[in-house]
């Protein structure tokens, strides 16, 4: 099909000599050393210290979330109507009633673009800012940003910098979360990996780990199992990869570092939380993985990733990727729970005073096909489902600095493409470095040492308050 000039933003010449752009563009290695003279930008004052990134895998559906068309034939609109929010002038989908009274918090981006169909690699373009490179492995994707956030050193010991929920459910066949790319450190390397928790957080036997002593272990006998340990790396050294190794012993060195201090245990025990708490943010998976977000951010972790979980109907409607029951799936299965957990988040972040200092990203990889039944990738869609659409979508961000109570951009008559201030993943990116002080231009090296731009965007200064 004929694409819109909005799916992609042009490149820059900024872009362009950017280090950043290295991997994408073939520079050579004078280049690179050309691009690190570039004049640099001093680095923005932080005015968010973490990132609670709310990922809905699967595509949500424009239509039926933030971006409605009620004046839109019927085979473009859908089954669901807009309602009033707390801001005047601003509407979001009626089985959104608790994010709409909260709408003076959230800066909604209706203007989301790119040209990806594909979710394991289109999931890269949102969580990195750079489109996948055909053909690469993990190692050699771009680095997520948690992973970037570890490389600079944020975070406080032991608990990891960079996590990522990832709930696995019974019999959730394909895994697609796990083959998505960009959400590990790539080229950065393992090191800067990220811990993540495969565990079901609502459950009652809910256990990350072993982050906890076994019985008859004693502190003393702990750490010299670690001195040994360490004894064994220092000659292992030489004759094995230093690369990996490095990254195995910083693993092997934080996972003592938590058994020892406690603060595993502590920061990953769910039944701390008040029975109210929990219920407020649900008592399902992707609730409670938001509630061990908040939990980790309170604790210093910067950056924790929370990806939707393989909860629907194998080949027929899992995640959010809707081919078919679109609209009972988005009514019953995915946004009661989607508006529980993050209306929940948004008034607890405010009451512990943490709303301010921590940004909340909502987004999926793409939305769904303007048309009903239309077909735009190999998966196609039923009678009552949307496709694959990453040509416009709406992403959302929350406290962090962010001003709340708009809209950025706009879409056109089917929520098909961007009419005004099109966003592109690199631009959102940069914002969420922004308004973490994280530099413009940062340059960081590779397992090589060549310097690499890490994101070339430019932030969306209306959404910076």
């Amino acid at each position: 099909m004929k694409m819109s000039p909005h799916i992609t933003a042009p490149l820059r010449r900024r872009d362009f000599v950017s280090a950043g752009a290295a991997g994408l563009l073939g520079l050579s290695l004078p280049q690179l050393m050309a691009a690190k003279d570039l004049a640099k930008q001093a680095a923005p004052p932080a005015k968010a210290k973490a990132v609670i990134l709310l990922f809905m895998w699967g595509g949500p559906a424009q239509q039926e979330t933030w971006d409605l068309k009620p004046n839109a034939p019927a085979e473009i609109r859908g089954e669901f109507k807009p309602i009033s929010t707390n801001v005047p002038g601003i509407q979001v989908s009626e089985h959104f009633p608790l994010l709409a009274q909260r709408c003076d918090k959230l800066a909604i981006i209706r203007s989301m673009t790119h040209g990806d169909v594909n979710h394991t690699t289109a999931t890269h373009h949102l969580l990195t800012g750079f489109p996948y490179r055909q053909g690469a492995d993990f190692r050699a994707d771009w680095p997520h940003m948690g992973a970037v956030l570890a490389k600079l050193g944020r975070g406080k010991d032991p608990l990891p910098p960079f996590v990522q929920m990832r709930p696995k459910m019974p019999g959730d066949v394909p895994r697609f979360v796990e083959e998505s790319h960009g959400q590990f450190a790539g080229w950065l390397g393992s090191t800067w990996d990220p811990l993540t928790i495969d565990a079901r957080p609502d459950l009652p036997d809910y256990r990350v780990g072993d982050f906890q002593l076994q019985e008859g272990w004693s502190a003393e006998r702990l750490q010299g199992r670690k001195s040994l340990l360490g004894n064994l790396e220092d000659r292992l050294t030489q004759l094995e990869n230093r690369g990996s190794l490095g990254a195995r012993a910083r693993h092997y060195s934080r996972a003592f570092d938590l058994l020892a201090s406690g603060a595993g245990q502590n920061a990953f025990d769910l039944t701390q939380e008040p029975d109210k708490i929990r219920d407020q943010y649900g008592r399902n998976p992707h609730g409670q993985s938001v509630l061990q977000a908040r939990r980790l951010i309170e604790r210093g972790v910067p950056l924790v990733t929370v990806f939707w979980p393989n909860d629907g109907i194998k080949n027929v409607s899992v995640y959010w990727d809707t081919h078919s029951r679109n609209f009972i799936d988005h009514k019953e299965r995915l946004m009661p729970p989607a508006d529980r957990a993050f209306s929940a988040l948004l008034d607890d972040l405010k009451e512990r005073g943490l709303f301010d200092e921590t940004l909340v990203v909502w987004t999926g990889e793409f939305g769904r096909t303007p048309k009903i039944g239309q077909r735009n990738s190999d998966a196609g869609a039923g009678a009552d489902g949307r496709d694959h659409w990453p040509n416009c979508f709406t992403s959302v961000l929350a406290g962090g600095g962010i001003h709340g109570g708009q809209v950025y951009g706009a879409s056109d008559r089917h929520a098909a493409y961007p009419v005004d201030n099109p966003v592109n993943p690199v631009d959102l990116v940069a914002t969420i470095y922004h308004q973490l002080g994280v530099p413009a231009d940062l340059e960081l090296p590779d397992t090589l040492g060549r310097p690499l731009v890490i994101c070339p965007g430019r932030p969306i200064q209306q959404l910076i308050s």
